[in-house]
């Protein structure tokens, strides 16, 4: 600030005002300051305005997953992507970590609030038994869920916005569609058992099947890897009555279940047909191309962060749903084959 101070040839405590947007410099005074300022390459000290009272300027992100799994995850990709778009244009920075689990989650909001590191979080991955809300209320750290709660029920208190997926629709559109296809036997390669969604499209597959009187339709929990996603595949389709359709959490492990299929002698769809949860492009770069639910998760992660920025302005904390997705059909599905019984031996 003394150099800023020297170059525009004011005072010191007229480029505090100037740049702090505060009164007592003119609008001539403080646009030379800024200019100069802009010259010199200064930014605003974070710790300095988190000291004053003025704010961090930064929102957190932690992410408790295995960090295996991250690199290969398109959604998370275009949910940050989204996420920074909002930002960038609010200048706010993102301060991003990555952790074992909740409880190291949990470490890191509490550091984060004592250090006054961030001015509020987006939460991702809501759990079944989530202790953060509570934590972040207590905390008084302004907070966006991305994902839905669990049910109210048990919750207290406002609690954070939320911006939610409709995962029980989602697997509705998706079971809807393969019961039209002629698919009796559905298995579902799930993600963390822990996670809220994880549960919900659970859930919602045994509601749908109950509805249309399917016995043979099963979920199987994974740690969201091609390995794992793999590996319940091969099982699954070594069964005596295997599967003719196979829904898959995310687009890493469909990819992976369809490789799988094709080194089994299956045929995608002719065998057993291939949706992914998640559309990207790895479900157009295999073969077949995958049918997948689309979402647009650039524009997720741009409301989830517009939540927040109005939360930082003063707005309450809300609920927004975000749209149905939409089943992108493609190659991997297909009408079931008919099940060929042999007939009675003819006593003649």
């Amino acid at each position: 600030m003394k150099d800023i101070a020297q170059r525009a040839g004011v005072s010191e405590s007229a480029v505090s005002f100037a740049l702090n947007d505060r009164p007592g410099v003119s609008e001539v005074t403080r646009a030379r300051v800024r200019r100069v300022a802009e010259q010199l390459g200064w930014r605003p000290s974070t710790a300095a305005r988190a000291l004053s009272g003025e704010g961090a300027a930064t929102v957190g992100l932690v992410l408790a997953r295995p960090a295996a799994t991250l690199g290969v995850d398109s959604f998370f990709l275009q949910l940050i992507s989204g996420i920074q778009e909002i930002l960038s244009d609010r200048g706010l920075g993102l301060l991003f970590q990555v952790v074992e689990d909740v409880t190291a989650e949990c470490a890191v909001y509490r550091r984060w609030w004592a250090e006054h590191r961030v001015d509020g979080v987006l939460v991702v991955d809501p759990r079944t038994d989530d202790p953060r809300p509570a934590l972040l209320d207590e905390l008084g750290l302004p907070a966006v869920v991305i994902g839905a709660l669990t049910d109210e029920g048990g919750r207290t208190g406002a609690g954070p916005s939320q911006v939610r997926a409709d995962d029980a629709g989602g697997m509705a559109v998706i079971v809807d569609r393969l019961y039209a296809l002629g698919h009796r036997r559905i298995a579902h390669v799930a993600g963390l058992p822990s996670l809220a969604h994880t549960e919900r499209r659970i859930r919602s597959l045994r509601v749908e099947a109950g509805r249309r009187g399917l016995a043979d339709v099963h979920s199987f929990t994974t740690d969201y890897s091609d390995t794992e996603g793999a590996a319940v595949t091969r099982r699954l389709l070594d069964r005596g009555a295997p599967p003719t359709a196979l829904i898959y959490d995310n687009d890493v492990m469909a990819a992976a279940g369809a490789a799988v299929a094709a080194g089994l002698g299956r045929a995608v769809p002719g065998d057993v047909s291939v949706v992914s949860w998640e559309d990207s492009a790895l479900c157009r770069l295999v073969r077949p191309w995958l049918t997948a639910l689309s979402r647009d998760t650039i524009a997720f992660g741009r409301l989830a962060a517009g939540e927040l920025a109005a939360l930082l302005d003063g707005g309450p904390a809300r609920t927004v749903q975000v749209p149905l997705p939409r089943l992108i059909e493609r190659e991997s599905t297909a009408r079931a084959r008919p099940v060929h019984q042999e007939s009675p031996a003819d006593d003649g």
